[in-house]
């Protein structure tokens, strides 16, 4: 493998795929629309081409411009409230381009694809931590969307010989400050930069929605993983699939979980900072305990999370510092 197409680079997950595969020598080719991502995130000399990947024509240009050996998939909406409200958007936008993309796949003969899924592909877990083999069934459209993406690979693998690695997130944070990239979203959905917009006094405080929930403070409890460990795991499955492995999902997480209480106590910790936060109701659909068993990723892909909770924040902690703006300025 020598050029990697990583589709949605410009994203917070995908910049750092992108500027791990560069420090590794590749050739990274970024496919983005920008519609959520950033082009200031694209560093180190990748290509960016900026359009579509629902668009064949625009995929047309970039397989034909670049001698492409694998694909890597970030492609995606990724907001589960708005899912809900809006599910045609996110069929249409997230199946749609994976239908374009693995079309221009077969039609250029690429057989490699790691995709971006993610642990709402399980919906409410029947036990924990949760493994790959757990039964699927979504409680949200985002979900619903990546785990239909999921099957139309496998269909792709049988019918074209396109094999691939679904890699199902848990919770994504941290930052790459060697290579000055974060979380820049709009907007803010995710609990660790919420919290550290707080202890930049960008908000006033945090909420906590609920406190009464099963678990040793109340608080909901979830698995971390560090952005870095995730991007490292992207390039093991690319290089798992390029010796000819088989097909198949796996659990990203740190086999940990910290709960929302923990989490703010942590970011106090490293921040200095006081971060007010008060307790709210209970949010729809929220399960009490989110952890992932990552065995199958440790044997297969030979893969482990390498930084704990307090590393994650306090490189977001930097780079939010560095940029309380994001992108933007700062």
């Amino acid at each position: 493998m020598k050029t990697i197409l990583v589709a949605g680079g410009a994203g917070y997950i995908g910049s750092h795929m992108t500027a791990l595969l560069v420090e590794k020598g590749f050739q990274v080719v970024v496919a983005d629309n920008l519609s959520t991502g950033h082009r200031q995130a694209v560093k180190g000399g990748a290509a960016l081409r900026v359009g579509d990947v629902r668009d064949a024509a625009f995929l047309d240009r970039v397989f034909s411009e670049f001698a492409i050996d694998a694909v890597v998939n970030f492609a995606a909406f990724s907001l589960v409230g708005e899912s809900v409200t809006d599910p045609l958007k996110y069929y249409g936008n997230n199946v749609g381009g994976a239908v374009s993309m693995l079309t221009a796949m077969k039609d250029h003969g690429v057989d490699k694809i790691v995709f971006s899924s993610t642990a709402a592909t399980y919906g409410e877990p029947e036990k924990q931590p949760i493994e790959e083999t757990d039964r699927t069934d979504p409680t949200n459209p985002y979900g619903g969307s990546k785990l239909a993406i999921e099957g139309l690979l496998k269909w792709c693998d049988r019918a074209y010989g396109i094999r691939y690695a679904a890699l199902r997130y848990f919770n994504a944070a941290g930052a790459n400050g060697e290579a000055d990239i974060g979380e820049d979203h709009h907007p803010e959905t995710h609990l660790i930069p919420i919290v550290l917009q707080c202890a930049l006094g960008k908000r006033e405080r945090v909420g906590i929605y609920g406190d009464d929930y099963p678990t040793p403070d109340g608080t909901c409890v979830r698995d971390y993983i560090h952005v870095r460990d995730l991007a490292a795991a992207h390039l093991l499955a690319l290089e798992y699939l390029d010796r000819g492995g088989q097909s198949g999902a796996f659990n990203l997480g740190s086999g940990d979980g910290f709960s929302v209480k923990e989490i703010i106590d942590t970011a106090r910790q490293v921040t200095g900072k006081p971060i007010p936060a008060v307790t709210e109701p209970r949010r729809a659909g929220d399960p009490s305990v989110l952890i992932a068993s990552n065995a199958k990723a440790r044997e297969v892909l030979g893969w482990a999370p390498e930084r704990g909770l307090e590393t994650i924040i306090a490189d977001a902690w930097a780079w939010h510092s560095g940029h309380p703006d994001g992108y933007g300025e700062g």
